[in-house]
């Protein structure tokens, strides 16, 4: 039996509602063969019980999926470069899987959550569900190679490197201008140092990048969902819980670009700290919380 390789995104929205079963679910974006398998590996640690991969028609994945069940990975081919290459995908996933918990990220990215090198995804997707909290905030911490002339690419998971300072928030204002109750934007890491080569309304670090799929619920370009309650970073009764994702992308995407590459010699700063690649650190950071978990 084979994995099965949807031809189009249009194919996969045809499929039958709750035709999945159970999750957490997640899709893989990838938009290149840089650490594919590895990102695919660490979600199945996890505990995702399925990952679509999505992928252009012209690159070859089928390395990366192998010794892995055909009833744990899919493939939807797909243009995933497009700027709303993300939103397309979580929006055709999101009816198929009612009620079950959706996480995206791209390749080259590693999801990671208070304590989940002891605690799965679907044990933090139950407490969540516990605190009548319906999704959970996600912080974008760029990811870097200590040494770009080993790594030209940026992309080391060896010598990996990443900020310990730099993040700030600016609270998110509504049409009027008045600050949104529990609403922030996040900035910091590469975005920020070297926000010359990013455009403005690509410098949020944040991400809803771990919810509870529901009716008539839509992600929009910027990674915001429609469902306003599920874009704050907290209830309205105390801390939630945080997670991140550690994501080469954007050191990737610096390095590749002709009008930022020969401007950047070296990712590192007097913050730059090795990355253990441990929750831990990540806490003890305060690049993520526990909320009420223990």
């Amino acid at each position: 039996m084979q994995i099965k390789d949807y031809a189009s995104l249009a194919e996969f929205r045809r499929l039958p509602r709750g035709g999945f079963g159970k999750g957490p679910f997640a899709i893989l974006i990838a938009e290149d063969r840089v650490e594919l398998a590895s990102t695919l590996s660490h979600l199945m640690q996890l505990g995702f019980r399925h990952v679509f991969i999505a992928a252009p028609a012209g690159l070859d994945i089928s390395p990366e999926t192998e010794g892995h069940a055909p009833n744990t990975v899919s493939i939807i081919r797909a243009q995933t470069r497009r700027a709303d290459a993300a939103a397309s995908l979580v929006n055709a996933l999101i009816p198929l899987v009612p009620n079950e918990w959706v996480h995206y990220c791209y390749n080259a990215e590693y999801f990671f959550y208070p304590f989940c090198e002891d605690r799965t995804v679907g044990e933090m997707a139950a407490f969540i569900a516990e605190e009548r909290r319906d999704c959970a905030l996600t912080y974008v911490i760029d990811l870097y190679a200590q040494d770009l002339n080993i790594a030209p690419n940026a992309v080391n998971l060896d010598h990996a490197m990443l900020d310990s300072a730099g993040y700030f928030a600016d609270a998110r204002r509504d049409e009027t201008g008045h600050a949104k109750d529990r609403h922030h934007d996040f900035f910091g890491g590469l975005r920020w140092r070297f926000e010359e080569h990013v455009p403005k309304e690509r410098r949020r670090i944040d991400r809803i990048g771990f919810f509870r799929a529901k009716e008539g619920l839509q992600m929009f370009e910027d990674h915001r969902l429609s469902d306003e309650e599920m874009n704050t970073f907290a209830c309205q009764w105390h801390h939630s819980i945080t997670a991140t994702i550690c994501s080469f992308r954007v050191a990737k995407a610096l390095r590749s670009n002709a009008g930022s590459r020969y401007d950047i010699g070296d990712f590192r700063w007097h913050r730059s700290k090795r990355f253990q690649w441990s929750s831990q650190q990540l806490m003890d950071l305060g690049l993520m919380e526990t909320g009420q978990w223990f």
